[in-house]
């Protein structure tokens, strides 16, 4: 697995990541160019210009960012706005296409943690690296990601994190903050709450539900172009989340993409209750193991249906600011490395 170092100014940490990632992120936008026809019927010239669209927000808002998101560009030697639609692929299809995952945060009495499987195209996984970005004045960043996404799934130096469940529910809202920019906002906060109030400000600009924590536990921020819906920890200081809206959402249709979504919490669910008040991080990375209901598990293999596969598992203890990837299915890892920004 591709693990890269980025350091300095926005501009010296995209060109790092460009540059190293090139070969990825070339991949990743032949992949996505397959997908988005395929899927949706929307070609690679209209993704484009569909990208443009969220330019001036993002320039006005997030100018460190669009900095990064060029400098990415000119290292992989593509243009700028094939990265924005890398990073805005999930409003790119006006909020209907999504990845699958099953994610957890739990508050016990001596740690916090946020863990989660995700679930994505297999054709991707080849190009999903390890991002560290140590940028001045700001908690320095580690998250699994795929090459050329700037916020995706981790954590950061002062213990702040993020998991994400892909929701599909109509709409864009081009005046909202793209979803993994919005995860990249969260790493780059000192607190939970900080990073809660960065995803209020705007809104999103479409529909995902993202687990944001930190030391004192985790809240469920579910989003749609409507308004975010918080998600609060249960008597056992848990908050579980699948690939379906969990709270009422006025005006909203949610399209449960994937039929086996509340299988899968439940299945969760019931696990988790099989253990103590008190976990530890090995016995949360058990959870992610499991293989009831295969093709469409916890630990999820492609299907004819759905050709997804569990493409990496992540544990975080964020009370020392730690976390374990396993790359692969988590029950056959292809590399585990120990994430420590």
């Amino acid at each position: 697995m591709l693990v890269i170092n980025c350091k300095g100014t926005p501009r010296e940490i995209g060109l790092e990541h460009g540059t190293k990632a090139a070969t990825h992120i070339r991949a990743g936008i032949q992949c996505y160019q397959t997908q988005f026809m395929e899927m949706s019927n929307v070609g690679w010239e209209e993704v484009l210009r569909i990208s443009k669209r969220f330019e001036p927000a993002m320039r006005e808002r997030y100018p460190w960012l669009m900095e990064e998101i060029e400098a990415i560009a000119e290292g992989a030697g593509v243009s700028y706005l094939e990265i924005m639609a890398l990073n805005f692929r999930q409003e790119i299809i006006f909020g209907m296409y999504a990845d699958g995952c099953t994610s957890l945060g739990w508050k016990t009495s001596e740690k916090s943690f946020l863990s989660q499987n995700w679930d994505w195209l297999i054709d991707q996984k080849d190009n999903v690296i390890v991002l560290n970005i140590d940028a001045p004045g700001k908690p320095r960043i580690s998250m699994g990601t795929e090459a050329g996404i700037i916020g995706k799934i981790g954590l950061n130096s002062d213990g702040v994190g993020v998991c994400a469940n892909g929701i599909r529910a109509k709409g864009v809202d081009y005046n909202g903050t793209p979803v993994h920019i919005c995860r990249r906002l969260v790493l780059e906060s000192q607190t939970r709450d900080e990073a809660i109030a960065k995803i209020e400000k705007y809104g999103t600009a479409a529909a995902g539900h993202m687990l944001v924590g930190d030391a004192t536990g985790c809240i469920g921020l579910e989003c749609t172009i409507q308004g975010i819906k918080k998600l609060y920890p249960d008597s056992k200081g848990r908050i579980m989340h699948t690939n379906h809206l969990l709270a009422e959402h006025e005006g909203v249709v949610d399209y449960q993409w994937l039929e086996d979504s509340p299988r899968r919490l439940r299945r969760l669910t019931e696990l988790a209750n099989e253990l103590g008040r008190n976990p530890t991080q090995v016995e949360i990375s058990e959870l992610f193991k499991d293989e009831s209901d295969l093709p469409c598990a916890i630990n999820r293999i492609p299907s004819k249906e759905e050709p997804m596969e569990t493409l990496f598992n992540i544990v975080m203890d964020l009370t020392t600011a730690t976390a374990v990837l396993k790359f692969g299915r988590p029950t056959q890892p292809d590399d585990v490395l120990i994430l420590a920004p």
